[in-house]
């Protein structure tokens, strides 16, 4: 095998959507694996939908998630530009090749003239409204034209595209690496645009000449392109050769929860998950759609939760680090079915992450978010130590807030309603007695404090268990969190008595 190169080709018009996330970490890992090259080419060709910041956002996006490319527009590369605005000047020449060839011909039809066309084609009720073979020789472009009437036409500055003249009566086929042989019918496929008016290519011209131009061995992409697949089939063929053609996949799709079709960002607002891995504001509406960063997502379990949509290694894994993916990652292993996107199997696979990672590797990521939460973070060995203890209990880096704020910050309203129907003199005598014993504690830890507080109920004559939870109470506000004593210690000797003492006021 000749050196592993793939690609990864965006376009700037708003945010990745899950499955191009995984189209990027299929390509990535694909390239790692096999000592290769992973390039990022930002297909801006279509200039009308374009939006300021995307490209900055996809590269960001790439970044969060550890999935940095080897050349793209930020990297550099020996096959720059990697931006196909900036290669406009190099398609115009093999869309004239193919113009000689006798492949493809200029169209001048007008958008008017278009619209009739179709028009026509519904009242006579025809099912395909396509530009093809069976409508191309009543329309206004050169194979109908004479040769003297399209050169006095593109002479005259007519507007044009170019399409691809689809060859009749023959069957077009390649090898997928996932789906194996596939074959179609050139009848079934209409004439695409290769070259647009205003000289920019589409993707279907684009994408072959710019794989062919970057040496790109393998070509990973979602299986919604497969009826694009003659055009670029034929392409090459006409302006390469099929030889240079490189390797097929066609991933599944991401399905919606129920396997009920594709998921898509209309979906996950409707199901309430998202489908963006970072934020982003939609242009139409200005509105910022929350992704798996903003909602508390680790990098790790995001890249984990894509890798198994659609592939695994055959065994009964779930959890993988990037380097695991990488040495065990294959293409024949993705499934040719559509993967459900499950939300709640997401929020487990995060879960799993928090469990596993040492508090040093979170403090970056939970000092954000207690930050965020105007929580000032002064001494990083202390927010180390709360996190080890309180990681197990969440799901989402944004539930440490609010399962680690009463750590740093006294709480300012209780839990009464547990409270007050086992609250009496006798328990309100024995934290006031508690408040005064702590002050006397020898070693501030978790055996003493404990001890102290079992001594103290035994002299009080009350069971220990009917304490503990307003203890908690007092100290967090509610009944959660890990064990009361180990708060205690955590929160120190002053905290912890000023804590009983002003719940004393509100009990």
């Amino acid at each position: 095998m000749s050196k592993v190169r793939v690609r990864f080709a965006p376009s700037p018009t708003g945010g990745l959507h899950l499955g191009g996330v995984r189209t990027v970490l299929f390509n990535y890992l694909f390239a790692k694996h096999h000592g290769g090259d992973f390039i990022v080419r930002v297909e801006d060709t279509d200039q009308t939908r374009w939006v300021a910041g995307a490209e900055e956002y996809i590269f960001d996006c790439l970044k969060w998630c550890g999935l940095e490319p080897d050349e793209s527009v930020l990297h550099g590369g020996d096959f720059a530009p990697y931006r196909q605005s900036e290669r406009k000047a190099i398609y115009r020449q093999y869309a004239d090749q193919l113009i000689e060839a006798g492949h493809a011909y200029y169209a001048f039809d007008t958008s008017e003239e278009l619209e009739k066309m179709r028009e026509e084609l519904k009242a006579k009720g025809s099912h395909s409204l396509q530009y093809d073979q069976a409508i191309r020789m009543g329309m206004n472009n050169s194979l109908r034209l004479l040769p003297e009437e399209t050169a006095a036409l593109l002479a005259a500055g007519t507007p044009y595209v170019v399409r691809i003249k689809m060859p009749a009566n023959e069957f077009v086929s390649f090898t997928d690496m996932i789906r194996g042989e596939l074959s179609f019918d050139t009848n079934t496929v209409d004439d695409k645009v290769l070259l647009k008016a205003d000289g920019m290519p589409t993707y279907h011209l684009a994408v072959v000449v710019d794989d062919f131009l970057m040496k790109i061995s393998h070509a990973f992409r979602g299986e919604e392109w497969l009826p694009s697949a003659p055009v670029h089939i034929l392409l090459w063929k006409y302006l390469f050769g099929l030889d240079a053609m490189p390797a097929w996949a066609h991933l599944p799709l991401i399905l919606k929860p129920d396997g009920n079709g594709k998921l898509s960002k209309r979906d996950g607002d409707r199901l309430g998950f998202p489908v963006y891995a970072m934020d982003w504001t939609d242009p139409k509406t200005s509105e910022i759609t929350k992704g798996f960063k903003e909602i508390g997502f680790m990098p790790q379990a995001f890249v984990n939760l894509l890798a198994v949509l659609g592939w695994n290694d055959g065994s009964q894994q779930e959890l993988f680090s990037i380097e695991e993916l990488i040495e065990k990652f294959s293409m024949e292993k993705v499934h040719k079915g559509g993967a459900k996107f499950d939300y709640e199997k997401a929020k487990w696979f995060n879960h799993e992450w928090i469990k596993k990672s040492a508090a040093p590797d979170l403090l970056s990521l939970v000092k954000k978010v207690m930050e965020s939460n105007q929580l000032s973070i002064s001494n990083d060995d202390y927010l180390l130590t709360v996190i080890e203890l309180v990681k197990e209990r969440c799901t989402l880096l944004t539930d440490f807030y609010e399962q680690g704020k009463f750590f740093f910050e006294a709480p300012v309203n209780w839990d009464l309603p547990s409270v007050q129907p086992k609250w009496d003199a006798g328990k309100k005598s024995f934290f006031e007695s508690f408040a005064q014993a702590l002050q006397t504690v020898e070693i501030w830890d978790v055996a003493s404090i404990e001890n102290t507080f079992k001594a103290l109920a035994t002299e009080h004559n009350i069971k220990v268990g009917e304490l503990q939870m307003i203890f908690r109470v007092m100290l967090v506000g509610s009944k959660m969190g890990p064990g009361v004593f180990v708060i205690a210690q955590a929160i120190g000797r002053e905290d912890s008595i000023a804590r009983v003492q002003k719940a004393l006021q509100h009990f």
